[in-house]
């Protein structure tokens, strides 16, 4: 039964993550999407870091065939659900009632800084994105805050409205039932 509700809840998670794909801007030469780390604050709570990741994976894949997407998506994305639920799983563990709610604004730290460096440092060289390679010839320091500024935008966004999801499954008990069913204790 409770793999049966993990399939479905990321197959739903990739199909919110494929329908809101036109929600996105420009950062630079890649596409900011909120949706994507709304997908990560609550994969990474209610499903853990593989499935996070997939998810992330599967969603980067089919918004790169649809052409509603760049390679961005997999580095922007998949650190992002693993950081929220590594500390999802240090709050618990240090006996904080709300680890879910605060789990959720750690999103950034996985997609801003974790993502984006390995975007600005690995991709952009690897497929030769001369916008990102230019700024990276004027400056480490100012191509990094660039882009994480730009990202910060795209993956707080999401994080606020994962947070007041998993603030509304959290009141109406749903993340409770989801976290004993888990076999977690609250």
């Amino acid at each position: 039964m409770r793999r049966t509700l993990e399939i479905a809840l990321a197959a739903l998670l990739v199909a919110v993550g494929v329908v809101f794909s036109g929600a996105w801007f420009y950062v630079l030469t890649s596409k900011a999407y909120p949706v994507q780390h709304l997908i990560n604050t609550i994969a990474g709570v209610m499903l853990g870091p593989v499935w996070a990741a997939v998810i992330a994976i599967i969603v980067g894949i089919l918004r790169n065939m649809f052409g509603l997407g760049t390679v961005y998506a997999f580095p922007g994305g998949i650190p992002g659900g693993i950081v929220v639920w590594a500390f999802y799983r240090l709050f618990r563990r240090l006996g904080s009632r709300r680890t879910a709610l605060i789990a959720a604004f750690t999103e950034p730290i996985g997609t801003v800084l974790i993502g984006g460096t390995l975007s600005l440092l690995v991709v952009a060289p690897w497929i030769g994105d001369v916008r990102m390679l230019e700024r990276l010839n004027a400056g480490l320091i100012p191509a990094l805050l660039a882009l994480w500024a730009g990202w910060l935008a795209s993956s707080l966004t999401g994080a606020v409205i994962g947070f007041l999801v998993l603030l509304g499954l959290e009141r109406a008990g749903i993340l409770g039932e989801w976290e004993a069913l888990k076999g977690e204790r609250r």
